[in-house]
């Protein structure tokens, strides 16, 4: 059961209000959990769903690139909420279908795209031992330049606090989708 209660504006301060109507006021045009479960901290709140919503929607990556990461990220650390809301916003962003079900399945995906793979494998080598080797580096600069790794370390660390919050508060994949062992 979920450690975050759903949203009730009545029991909310005047400063946990204001962030709800913030992030409402944002791109994504709701409050998502991880919002919901920062909002006992309302500047904490504020702060990173500002971050999120640079992450989620204005990074020099574009939509498919991000969203490969966030997967991998959601993967990594089990998330089912988060994998559950990023699968069809990567299929939409143009993530294939065999790409998502690799990541789902804890494989390499086979990624065409020499872009697409730097990110893959920076992302994974991120998660998976908290940091980048030289070869996995420089091969990412040379793909998307400096701006764009900077932005997919924050992408990755972003989405790994998402994971942590959203596990931490229990919060269950919405909509019966697939758990994440």
């Amino acid at each position: 059961m979920a450690r975050v209660a759903p949203l009730d504006r009545a029991a909310l301060s005047v400063a946990q209000r204001a962030v709800v109507d913030e992030v409402r006021a944002g791109r994504r045009g709701t409050v998502p959990a991880n919002v919901l479960a920062w909002l006992p901290s309302p500047e904490l709140a504020r702060r990173a769903a500002a971050l999120g919503e640079y992450v989620r929607y204005d990074t020099a990556l574009g939509a498919r690139r991000s969203e490969l990461a966030i997967l991998v990220v959601a993967r990594r650390w089990s998330c089912a909420y988060e994998w559950a809301v990023h699968v069809p916003e990567a299929a939409r962003a143009g993530v294939p279908a065999a790409v998502i079900a690799a990541i789902y399945a804890g494989a390499v995906p086979e990624l065409r795209d020499e872009v697409d793979r730097a990110v893959y494998l920076l992302a994974q080598e991120l998660v998976s031992t908290g940091r980048v080797s030289d070869v996995v580096h420089a091969d990412a600069v040379a793909r998307l330049g400096d701006a764009g790794v900077a932005d997919l370390v924050g992408v990755v660390g972003y989405y790994t606090l998402v994971a942590f919050t959203l596990n931490a508060a229990e919060v269950p994949a919405p909509g019966g989708a697939p758990t994440l062992d």
